[in-house]
């Protein structure tokens, strides 16, 4: 069996989301994803990875993912490179489940779950659909000319009550939010005023008033803090019984991250951010992290993915994968949690999953009553719509080995 064409599809209209498909001379072709930056891996993919893997066994997963990591600018991080790698990986096993019929959880070892509980991470329909993203000014915020029923970024904002309410309507018990991030981006995240504290602790005030102790909060900071501050935050926020706090500042240092852990009794979740294991493997020897978040679209695919997640727990520290992408990396993140023993939870976006998702793949995962279920089919068990193909904003680039 070998790669025979290596295909890339993007959209003007989701402009930093890349899907790769990898085409063998079996006819099987696998799927796969990663998010941000989508014009520079398509460069990476095709200039630099493609010579490398056309002609090549796609079921030799682990050589193929050293090779295409094994490079002086893919180097443990999470930029282009390490997201090109991770897209081909995740494709990869693609194929390998559909070449033995099975789910791509089935060929990571197997069920360890029958369900997993997830969490809402409260973004709106248009997050992550602008050109440039960046904190705040991406956020897309049309209050009452919402798309959907799921306007979450602007319910945590100015109705957390209501939205709290509303996710445990749906048997959703957790909420990520990230209401500090107005004032760090005004004061560059060196200080924080009182009247700034005290208009980012009104959507937790909301929250605990309506429902009590029945929701937990996960709090992103999206590395947007000094230390000082970010430890002044977490004290203040530790009344209302966080479940974690995430990425309260850069995450380059696990001594700065350490102190930060030992500031406060909220667990930290540290993550993907950090690229491959070596990282992980640095702030866990630390004791700077509680929870070991990945996403496979950054870190190197699932072959890297289930690597931090046994490290993780060689740590006895659990494993929760990010989701705040495309469609493809969610379903990928949901067969690497099924798969791992030590997950806690899966991340998850209701205005995604229930909107612009169903626009571009087949099949999302089903979540009910709060717990996404294992997918079925053999490899991810999602393709891309046929009407993404019709769609007349689309870029298709192809490498086959008469064009190299």
């Amino acid at each position: 069996m070998k790669i025979t064409k290596i295909e890339t599809v993007r959209t003007r209209e989701f402009f930093n989301v890349i899907w790769v498909r990898i085409h063998t001379d079996s006819g099987v072709v696998g799927l796969g994803e990663t998010f941000y930056g989508a014009g520079a891996v398509e460069a990476h993919i095709h200039e630099t990875l493609a010579i490398r893997l056309l002609g090549r066994n796609p079921l030799h997963i682990e050589a193929l993912h050293k090779e295409m990591l094994n490079l002086p600018m893919a180097q443990s991080s999470t930029g282009a490179e390490y997201r090109a790698a991770s897209a081909i990986d995740i494709a990869l096993w693609d194929i390998f489940g559909k070449v033995c019929n099975q789910p791509v959880h089935q060929m990571l070892g197997g069920l360890c779950h029958s369900k997993i509980r997830v969490y809402n991470t409260c973004a709106g329909y248009n997050y992550v659909r602008s050109k440039n993203i960046k904190p705040v000014s991406n956020w897309q915020i049309n209050p009452g000319q919402a798309e959907g029923p799921y306007e979450d970024l602007d319910g945590f904002m100015n109705r957390a009550d209501d939205l709290a309410l509303d996710l445990l309507e749906q048997g959703i018990t957790a909420m990520k939010i990230w209401p500090f991030d107005p004032p760090a981006i005004e004061n560059k995240g060196l200080f924080i005023t009182a009247g700034q504290m005290k208009k980012s602790l009104e959507p937790f005030e909301k929250i605990r008033k309506a429902v009590g102790d029945k929701m937990e909060i996960m709090v992103e900071f999206h590395s947007l803090w000094n230390l000082p501050v970010a430890k002044e935050i977490a004290r203040a926020i530790e009344p209302y019984a966080p479940r974690w706090y995430e990425d309260p500042i850069r995450m380059n240092s696990p001594q700065a991250l350490a102190e930060y852990a030992r500031s406060t009794p909220v667990w930290v979740c540290a993550s993907e951010t950090l690229g491959s294991r070596y990282p992980y493997k640095d702030m866990l020897e630390r004791d700077a992290m509680h929870v070991v978040m990945v996403d496979l679209c950054w870190s190197g695919g699932l072959t890297e993915g289930r690597k931090i997640a046994a490290l993780a727990e060689t740590w006895h520290r659990p494993f929760a994968p990010h989701d705040c992408i495309g469609p493809v990396g969610f379903a990928a993140a949901v067969h690497c949690s099924f798969s791992q023993p030590n997950t806690l939870i899966q991340e998850s976006v209701r205005a995604f999953y229930k909107g612009w998702y169903n626009e571009l793949v087949t099949a999302v995962p089903r979540i009910e009553n709060g717990y996404v279920y294992p997918m079925e089919g053999p490899g991810l068990g999602v393709e891309l719509r046929d009407e993404v193909f019709a769609r007349d904003d689309l870029t298709i680039r192809v490498s086959t080995p008469e064009s190299l």
